[in-house]
């Protein structure tokens, strides 16, 4: 592979010049002082070869702990994740709980930590380990609802949304916790700081924010300009509209493209709705700005179905979508084990850890997306070119390109063998390495290639 130094291209360039401000231009009444200018900022160099792991704490081990999930880290190092996403650690509420243990969206108090996991110590202890394995943390942020017993209730009802008769009010059918009004300049006081607690005092690295375009951008906007100021820090939007991403956020959900993705493998729809996808992707991104890539989460898979019940066979095609298309892949606690159990979401319910193939290939295409700067996330990856074939209903084929290197994705999105020709070019011939089997393939204007249903080839220079 060849590496390269990352050189900003110049659109990036002249998009940074050109704009002096993401803020919308509805001003809310969620901060006493002017929404500050935020001009489009790159995110921090190290999540440009990154794969993300979401940590279900509660599951991941009998203990369940902080201290036995450390023992784990040598493992994920070696799978080759590079963020750890916990979903929260704070302690949760007891008033109106669902099940025995509750929600961990169901906060009550950010400036705490769940018992069930440990101590403060522990976590830090944890957020030292995991630096030192050069890897980085970031923790799940309930900035929209509180539990009903958190002390500030109590403290500040003024913070609370209300109904037309005085009554506290639960979003959706959430009715363990209660909503929060950001039109209060004091509660986006409070937010700010307690997020740059977190950041200054314990060091992580940064957040990924539970139901982001709930809380009114222009916080976020400021609240991001302000833990910048303590240090580089990565921010993940639980959100899939582009203006979440205008403002405060590096990254947001592929959340369409994961129900597409369901939607294909069950024959209830082609490849063309990937293809347009692909096609449409910069409309719902900014040039600094990506999507993590799923087909997974602690959502999905405690109310929606394990990724065998949506996608069957199809999985590992799916895989390398997610990783060789642009944006950051992510695993969830047990992918890499082939977990086929919905993990209880209020219950202590263990995943059932095993080998299984799934780990060898998500190591490999972790490993892949460190070694080819074509597959970085952008702004530092390489753009996408689709690639026309002869089944465009069935395959989907793209080419990555970044300066001399190069990553051509053939995914046969089907349950049926296929003769592929490519669309790739004419009267040429280029070398390519097939990164699975390590066979030297050339690829011309003339090149065919036969896969299995559900298959895929991936070739590399």
């Amino acid at each position: 592979m060849k590496k390269v130094i990352f050189v900003l291209s110049t659109i990036v360039i002249l998009f940074l010049a050109a704009c002096s401000s993401n803020a919308p231009a509805e001003k809310s009444e969620c901060c006493e002082k002017e929404t500050k200018t935020v001009l489009p900022k790159l995110p921090p160099e190290w999540v440009k070869d990154a794969t993300i792991y979401e940590v279900n704490i509660r599951q991941y081990t009998e203990d369940g702990t902080f201290e036995a999930f450390a023992k784990e880290l040598p493992r994920l190092k070696k799978l080759g994740v590079d963020i750890l996403w916990l979903m929260p650690i704070h302690p949760i509420g007891e008033k109106n709980r669902k099940g025995t243990l509750g929600s961990y969206y169901s906060v009550k108090d950010y400036y705490g930590i769940n018992p069930e996991f440990g101590n403060m110590q522990d976590f830090k202890n944890l957020v030292k380990k995991i630096h030192e394995m050069d890897m980085y943390i970031i923790i799940d942020m309930v900035a929209n609802h509180t539990s009903w017993d958190n002390p500030m209730i109590e403290n500040h009802p003024e913070w609370y949304t209300r109904d037309s008769i005085g009554n506290f009010v639960s979003p959706f059918d959430w009715s363990d916790v209660v909503d929060l009004n950001f039109d209060n300049p004091e509660l986006c006081d409070y937010m700010t700081e307690m997020l740059e607690f977190w950041v200054r005092d314990v060091n992580i690295d940064g957040y990924r924010c539970d139901v982001a375009g709930m809380v009114p951008v222009e916080f976020w906007a400021n609240a991001r300009d302000s833990l910048d100021a303590i240090k580089p820090i990565f921010m993940l939007a639980e959100d899939g509209e582009i203006n979440v991403l205008k403002n405060g956020f590096d990254a947001n959900y592929a959340w369409s493209q994961m129900h597409l993705q369901n939607q294909v493998a069950k024959g209830e729809e082609n490849v063309e709705v990937l293809y347009n996808y692909l096609k449409e992707l910069s409309s719902q991104v900014t040039p600094t700005t990506f999507k993590m890539n799923f087909t997974t989460n602690h959502d999905e898979n405690s109310w929606n179905g394990t990724i065998k019940e949506r996608m069957g066979d199809a999985w590992q095609v799916f895989a390398v979508y997610n990783t060789t298309e642009p944006g950051m892949p992510l695993i969830y606690s047990g992918q890499e084990a082939g977990n086929e159990k919905r993990l209880e979401f209020f219950e202590k319910d263990l995943i059932p850890w095993q080998d299984h193939p799934a780990k060898e290939l998500l190591t490999k295409l972790n490993q892949l997306k460190k070694d080819n700067p074509a597959l970085w996330t952008p702004p530092f990856g390489g753009e996408i070119k689709l690639i026309e074939n002869n089944h465009p209903t069935k395959v989907l084929s793209f080419l990555r390109k970044k300066d001399d290197n190069k990553v051509l994705t053939i995914c046969n999105f089907s349950d049926k063998p296929l003769e592929i020709k490519l669309e790739l070019c004419k009267g040429c011939t280029i070398n390519f390495l097939d990164y699975f089997s390590g066979k030297k393939e050339q690829v011309t204007g003339a090149s065919l290639f036969n896969l299995d249903a559900w298959g895929y080839k991936v070739l590399v220079d």
